[in-house]
């Protein structure tokens, strides 16, 4: 079983105007609500593909309700920790001259000590019930230090679990303390976490490497329209992006945990994850709601997927 962790579940909704300008009124050529939350995002995709899971963390509201009845209607079991205020409400933004992306994020879930320790009871339990895989990230509530993700890592790992991580700034740091099986940053969160610009294909993978080196850790690492890199122990790959008409690149990367979960809870090879995730990332920048793809796309994509090794052999 594929289990997923969301401490701040979210909904999305994605607003396209034709242009983004400043000090006036904007009116949408449309919008669309949908999934949000990393690693709700990717049960939520998983849902799509016929593949199960289980999806733990907090919610609360109205908000927390939709989260879980759009999760349900994929299939995903759903078990979250009812907390106090509300389930955020993120906005994209979509500017359709220029295909800009503009998310704006809030953090409006009330989350105590007594709930952490509800949700970590969960959590174990799931894990002790044949948990093949956890996917978990994400920003976390107010209240919830960093050391969460430093602890809940520990514990799945101290069962034999795979876990695949995905979160930025101080939550990658803290995760990274107990050395995730692998972790997906993307550009920007790479460059954060090693205090330097990562522009180049070549710097992503000497910054993965190093990863690698110091925490044990395998990082996939997504680069927008370059494609993705994977780093691991042995090897590396890139993965050149599909040739595709991108409507909105929300929840892509969310798409390519997806992908590794499936792979790897089938006892699959990392490199059909890759594969798997490549497509289905691609499959979710045809779609305007984030993290809503088509199965028939996925399917159709995968065919076209290439790993390439690197760096390049002679």
């Amino acid at each position: 079983m594929i289990v997923t962790l969301t401490p701040n579940t979210t909904i999305d909704q994605t607003v396209f105007v034709a242009s983004l300008t400043h000090n006036k009124t904007l009116r949408a050529t449309h919008s669309v609500y949908s999934m949000g939350g990393k690693p709700t995002d990717a049960s939520y995709i998983l849902g799509e593909l016929g593949i199960s899971s289980q999806a733990l963390g907090f919610a609360a509201g109205a908000l927390g309700e939709k989260v879980r009845q759009m999760l349900s209607a994929k299939g995903v079991t759903v078990d979250f920790v009812a907390v106090n205020g509300e389930s955020r409400m993120n906005v994209v933004i979509i500017a359709e001259d220029e295909g800009s992306q503009t998310t704006i994020t809030t953090s409006t879930l009330d989350v105590t000590p007594a709930h952490i320790d509800t949700l970590r009871a969960r959590f174990i339990a799931a894990l002790e019930k044949g948990a093949s895989v956890v996917v978990m990230g994400g920003t976390l509530p107010v209240a919830v230090p960093p050391a969460f993700y430093t602890e809940f890592i520990a514990l799945a790992k101290a069962r034999g679990v795979t876990v695949i991580f995905d979160a930025a700034d101080a939550n990658l740091r803290a995760g990274l303390e107990s050395a995730p099986h692998f972790i997906k940053p993307n550009r920007d969160e790479l460059s954060a976490l090693m205090g330097a610009p990562v522009s180049t294909l070549d710097e992503a993978y000497q910054a993965g490497r190093q990863l690698v080196t110091r925490y044990g850790t395998q990082p996939i690492i997504t680069l927008g329209k370059d494609g993705a890199l994977a780093v691991l122990h042995d090897r590396a790959y890139y993965v050149p992006p599909l040739e595709i008409e991108v409507v909105s690149a929300a929840g892509a990367g969310d798409a390519m945990l997806a992908g590794l979960a499936a792979a790897l809870g089938r006892g699959q090879t990392i490199e059909e994850g890759l594969r798997l995730g490549t497509a289905a990332a691609a499959a979710v920048c045809l779609m305007p709601g984030t993290a809503e793809c088509r199965r028939e796309d996925v399917e159709r994509l995968l065919p076209l997927v290439c790993l390439e090794d690197y760096p390049p052999t002679e």
